[in-house]
């Protein structure tokens, strides 16, 4: 039987699983009310502490997927995207629009990487 670790778990999900040598974030959001600049910024150090958690880092994240609530703040979320990944490190990624959990939400992230070996 393959093993599974599930971190900081809850009711209702995990921040963190850890299934063979793949790491699966829950959703990554900002503090709501800020700019979707500050959110993005936000939601990153969220991911890259919860990476290096799970035995991972930035420069192993697979694939990512966006959730804007607004796709007008399409190119604001990219600047900060942009300036986070080094060249040659960028996952594959979708971006979408949707409703967040929350009204003062502006972006989401989910995230898939590889344990560093």
């Amino acid at each position: 039987m393959t093993q599974i670790i599930r971190k900081h778990t809850n009711q209702r999900m995990s921040k963190i699983v850890i299934h063979q040598d793949t790491v699966y974030l829950c959703g990554q959001v900002g503090v709501g009310g800020t700019s979707v600049a500050e959110q993005t910024a936000e939601a990153l150090r969220r991911v890259e502490a919860l990476l290096l958690e799970a035995g991972s880092d930035k420069h192993h994240i697979l694939q990512t997927t966006v959730w804007l609530a607004d796709m007008s703040d399409f190119n604001e979320m990219n600047a900060v995207w942009d300036a986070w990944f080094e060249e040659g490190f960028q996952p594959a990624r979708a971006c979408g629009e949707a409703k967040l959990a929350r009204p003062e939400l502006k972006v989401e992230l989910l995230v898939t990487a590889a344990v560093k070996q």
